[in-house]
């Protein structure tokens, strides 16, 4: 879990900010999306093999490619985000009196919430998966039992670990979609008329 979950958190707290300088240098734009899909382009074995010799065998060898994963994965959702925003949002927050950061908080990140968790519980689910091949470097995950399992040619940790892997991103999803729902309760009320 945590080689899953951590790549997710940190991927969120570079992919936000990053996402905020190529809405306001759009120029910029091209060159992260591009970049971070030429990283999500790479296997993950590819990646975490190419990783190893300079991290060793520790987790960082997994959540550093699963971070990046991240970022590539959340960093359109958070530009389309927060470019969802209606202009005319935008000036009515200006007319009130708040500046740029205040409108940022208030207002856009609300409005760009619903596509930034949606791109969150994919690269979560992704993460889940992904982080079940670092067993064939060597780090434990529950990629351990597909090994054992093929090694013995034995099902059933196989489907063990296919069980646990699935359960695990199907509650993880609910989890991200109740966090969605609590923080955008306005979507809630339009749904219901």
């Amino acid at each position: 879990m945590l080689l899953s979950f951590l790549p997710v958190i940190v991927g969120l707290a570079l992919a936000v900010p990053i996402g905020l300088l190529c809405v306001r240098w759009s120029w910029l734009y091209p060159v992260a999306l591009a970049s971070s899909s030429a990283f999500f382009a790479i296997p993950s074995l590819a990646l975490f093999v190419f990783v190893l010799p300079l991290t060793g065998l520790s987790p960082v060898t997994a959540v550093l490619p699963l971070t990046l994963y991240t970022v590539a994965l959340l960093l359109r959702n958070v530009v389309d985000g927060i470019r969802s925003t209606d202009e005319s949002v935008r000036q009515a927050a200006t007319a009130m009196g708040y500046g740029r950061m205040q409108r940022l908080i208030a207002v856009e990140l609300p409005v760009a919430t619903p596509l930034i968790l949606g791109g969150l519980r994919v690269a979560a689910v992704a993460n889940i998966s992904m982080v079940s091949v670092v067993s064939v470097i060597g780090l434990s995950s529950l990629g351990d039992l597909f090994i054992d399992g093929t090694q013995r040619f034995f099902a059933t940790p196989i489907l063990v670990g296919i069980v646990l892997t699935a359960g695990l991103a199907a509650a993880t999803d609910l989890i991200l979609v109740g966090i969605q729902r609590g923080l955008t309760p306005w979507s809630r009320g339009r749904k219901a008329q």
